[in-house]
């Protein structure tokens, strides 16, 4: 097949230069597997002949971002490039990371450690397309396969276990039977793992085109090593009008309903997944999951510190769990109350969690239950729009105005100016500092 690939001016030139000086060198992995599907390359690596002190010689600004493992930085135009010498690598006695790397003359040589087929391709102008191991053929054929023996590159890199279900998700690919064999039997590996790298694997998986591949994640006992209450959540049925899956399965639908946001499918996998410890059964066989959404809040706490999320992220997830299944009345006052609860930036994304969690559950009442997101978020906006006050500092009166009353700075005050949020939440036409002074400042009469 004869495949041209446009590289960006500072690659080509980078390319062109190292073999000026006798080397050779492509472009190499994700860039030209993302190039031949018609995506825009997030990067784009080089491999070459050159040694890293040959390299160094050959470009006037570079920087020795992993001399160690032969990849240096070259800065061209604005534009940074990492270019990594042939290599092999030596023992993986920690199933992370080589012990040592060796440089080798062969292009063959370096594409052979490579994790799967579609990633072990480069590419240069004057060579065209080198693929040894296939990896056109699995693109067409919609295939993640390990380069080599599955098992082999696991053992290197126990992380590669959950690229092959990453790329899966993003590709839409099936993996190959020989590769999911190789998983199944060194799914434990990824205990080996940080925290770190199967966070940000996770999330690729979450924000990918097809998160569905979670069920896949379980299917091949990966779950289990990192995420153990979602498996609990498989096998924990459901008995209820609104619900027609497991709580696994309601969550898996629930992230694929949601908007591709990683805030908003961080917390469709998390909003139920307190269900199994709260589930009780009536003497109907009607089962119930009274108090899940605070539970599950509590524990979506404890896998996201586990994970080691940022508190930022973790913060506004733990609250989108908490009040997924928060109810209120069609009055503006209690969208106002709704708003302070959850915050004025996430109510918005709280009714894409109503959306996506009603549309992974039955037909029972589903109409009723869209419905409602809509009514609400009308609402939101006609309050926005209005700028009805929402929080301490919307206050017609502020603490000064109280010590200048008289009031002595103390909890007292904060308590008083709390007292007045709350009339003004059920009245905002009260957010007058004449009528607030006069009302709750015993000073002012």
């Amino acid at each position: 097949m004869d495949i041209k690939i446009r590289m960006p001016e500072g690659a080509a030139k980078i390319l062109e230069e190292l073999r000026r000086a006798g080397y050779e060198a492509y472009v190499v992995g994700g860039c030209v597997r993302d190039s031949i599907l018609g995506r825009d390359p997030q990067d784009w690596d080089i491999t070459t002949s050159a040694l890293p002190e040959q390299v160094k010689a050959v470009f006037r600004r570079t920087v020795d971002t992993g001399i160690k493992h032969g990849t240096v930085t070259v800065l061209l135009g604005g534009s940074q490039y990492e270019v990594t010498t042939y290599r092999i690598d030596g023992d993986y006695k920690d199933g992370r990371h080589p012990e040592n790397v060796s440089f080798v003359r062969e292009l063959s040589e370096d594409l052979r450690r490579r994790d799967f087929t579609i990633n072990a391709m480069a590419y240069s102008e004057e060579t065209g397309l080198v693929d040894l191991f296939e990896g056109i053929r699995d693109i067409q054929e919609r295939r993640i396969r390990a380069v080599g023996d599955p098992a082999e590159r696991f053992s290197e890199d126990a992380l590669r276990i959950m690229r092959a279900v990453r790329f899966s998700a993003q590709l839409g690919y099936e993996i190959d039977p020989a590769t999911c064999d190789a998983i199944r039997r060194q799914a434990d590996g990824l205990r080996r793992i940080s925290a770190e790298r199967i966070r940000v694997e996770l999330d690729k998986l979450l924000t990918s085109e097809h998160p569905e591949a979670l069920r896949t994640a379980y299917e091949l006992g990966i779950l289990k090593e990192f995420l153990p209450e979602l498996v609990t959540c498989m096998d924990c049925g459901q008995n209820n009008p609104h619900h027609c899956y497991t709580v696994g399965e309601h969550i898996i639908h629930a992230v694929c309903a949601a908007d591709n946001d990683r805030i908003l499918r961080l917390a469709m996998l998390l909003h139920d997944i307190g269900k199994p410890l709260c589930k009780t059964t009536d003497e109907d066989g009607t089962d119930h999951f009274h108090g899940h959404a605070a539970l599950s809040a509590r524990i979506a706490d404890q896998i996201l510190r586990r994970l080691k999320y940022d508190n930022d992220t973790r913060g506004k997830v733990v609250r989108l769990v908490e009040y997924h299944g928060m109810d209120m009345e069609y009055t503006p006052e209690s969208v106002r109350r709704g708003i302070v609860k959850v915050g004025v930036e996430l109510f918005p994304l709280l009714m894409k969690v109503k959306q996506a969690d009603g549309a992974a559950q039955s037909s029972y009442r589903a109409d009723e239950k869209r419905e409602q997101t809509l009514r609400w978020m009308a609402l939101y906006t006609e309050i926005l729009e209005r700028g009805d006050p929402l929080q301490l500092s919307d206050l017609a009166v502020k603490g000064k105005d109280l010590i200048a009353a008289g009031m002595k700075p103390s909890a007292g005050l904060g308590a008083v100016l709390e007292e007045m949020l709350d009339d003004v939440l059920a009245a905002p036409e009260h957010n007058t500092k004449e009528y607030l002074m006069k009302r709750f400042c015993p000073t002012q009469e």
